[in-house]
């Protein structure tokens, strides 16, 4: 039997999706994952089914965010007041 750990799956690199944590070898975020599952309401099979990933990558991604979720979140809330910042700073074309 193989043991894999999350930090095996999970990584972070900063010129790679803004350093945002991600599955190894692939552009899709913890973000992404936890996204589908709590608020679009994918069930971790149909994550891994739709996206063409392991299951056990949805597993460690959510795992991954209830370990880290008080700094995620908070890096999450920066990025978004951010983006409002630039949408109030930059006038619409329309």
């Amino acid at each position: 039997m193989t043991t894999v750990s999350i930090d095996a799956r999970i990584v972070s690199t900063p010129e790679i999706m803004g350093g945002e944590p991600r599955l190894e070898g692939r552009r899709i975020r913890v973000k992404d994952i936890v996204m589908w599952y709590e608020y679009s309401g994918m069930g971790a099979d149909e994550i891994s089914h739709t996206f063409g990933i392991e299951l056990a990558d949805v597993f460690a991604a959510l795992a991954y965010y209830h370990i880290h979720v008080d700094a995620l979140r908070a890096r999450w809330a920066a990025q978004e007041a951010f983006a409002e910042t630039l949408k109030q700073q930059i006038k619409s074309k329309r």
